[in-house]
């Protein structure tokens, strides 16, 4: 779903006036992101990403760094939310589920003593009882020193609670990847063509052989604090590794092929139904998903070479881990030539 436009305009904002016009109705820690017209997906790596198309968005706020522990935890001080990982799952909606798993906890990654086979992911990955955001490794961890860390273990719920809170929305996947490419439409990545740019790690990714070997080499083999690494042309950190984040865009297999027959490019595209976001290898299983794009400090050159902003993943919305944040825009109205 998406409204049509049919003048391929790079930018509606002048980028080196993105400061001045950002005044009302931006918070503090938001960027200005130019509205305009770039190339979506990719043709190159998982299928999932491909057909490459072209797709307009207007001008909007986000957050220039994934929502904190600190700012998370106001979020919770203020409203008494209770995450999704904090609830005690229900017998009624997890049939078959053995009654000692139904206890509260979150996906925490756990590296493998050697060498696994990469296409189960059981062997690296194990629900922890008791893990949340607040205790991001499960029991006897815990949140403090790291409140500048982003936020994980949040569900799909937790993050439009917040967003819903803060006055602000979660971005849809065109509105994503436009802001994470950084003006610089077709590159590889958010920051050029070259992972390791004269050999400067430009974010928190893994080094060495996934899943056992972190190498460590960016200085992190965890999260790692927001704005630890160079902001992207727009001045927004982080958009890729670290942690995943949610978008409001129900998944789909890849992008609709419909897009390159369409008489005029998308504009501000919502992606499919809810009802064809389900996984289709799990048949009696209905849980819808959501897209989650940027990669996370899991993503290794063995595995998941997902740090593109091209890159997208499928995340059930009642599945919380310890890889996976957001963050928020605000939607401004688009401006007409007169106040660009």
């Amino acid at each position: 779903m998406s409204e049509c436009s049919s003048y391929p305009v790079r930018n509606l904002i002048d980028p080196s006036r993105q400061r001045e016009q950002a005044g009302e109705g931006a918070g503090e820690g938001m960027v200005l992101v130019p509205g305009g017209t770039f190339r979506m997906g990719s043709d190159k790596h998982y299928p999932e990403e491909a057909p490459s198309h072209f797709v307009s968005v207007d001008p909007f706020w986000i957050d220039e760094a994934p929502v904190t522990n600190a700012q998370f935890r106001r979020f919770v001080e203020e409203t008494g939310h209770v995450t999704f990982a904090e609830l005690t799952p229900k017998a009624s909606e997890y049939p078959g589920a053995l009654p000692h798993m139904l206890k509260a906890g979150s996906l925490v990654f756990k590296p493998p003593p050697g060498k696994v086979d990469l296409r189960n992911w059981a062997q690296w990955w194990e629900f922890h009882f008791g893990a949340n955001w607040r205790r991001p490794y499960g029991r006897g961890s815990w949140i403090k020193g790291i409140d500048d860390h982003p936020v994980v273990h949040v569900a799909y719920v937790d993050a439009e609670a917040y967003a819903h809170w803060a006055g602000k929305e979660l971005p849809t996947e065109a509105e994503w990847e436009f802001a994470a490419r950084g003006a610089l439409d077709g590159a590889e990545f958010a920051w050029g063509n070259e992972l390791t740019p004269g050999g400067r790690h430009m974010a928190n990714t893994w080094q060495g052989d996934f899943p056992h070997q972190n190498l460590g080499l960016d200085g992190y083999e965890r999260t790692s604090p927001v704005k630890a690494f160079p902001p992207n042309g727009y001045g927004i950190y982080d958009m890729i590794g670290n942690v995943w984040e949610w978008t409001s865009d129900w998944y789909g297999p890849k992008h609709t092929e419909d897009v390159k027959k369409a008489c005029c490019i998308p504009r501000n595209p919502r992606g499919p139904r809810e009802d064809q976001s389900y996984d289709p290898s799990q048949p009696n299983i209905h849980i819808p998903r959501k897209v989650l794009k940027g990669g996370s400090h899991l993503c290794a050159p063995n595995y998941c070479r997902r740090y593109r902003p091209a890159a997208r993943h499928a995340e059930p919305i009642d599945t919380s881990t310890c890889h996976v944040g957001f963050r928020c825009v605000v939607r401004r109205p688009t401006l007409t030539e007169g106040e660009q």
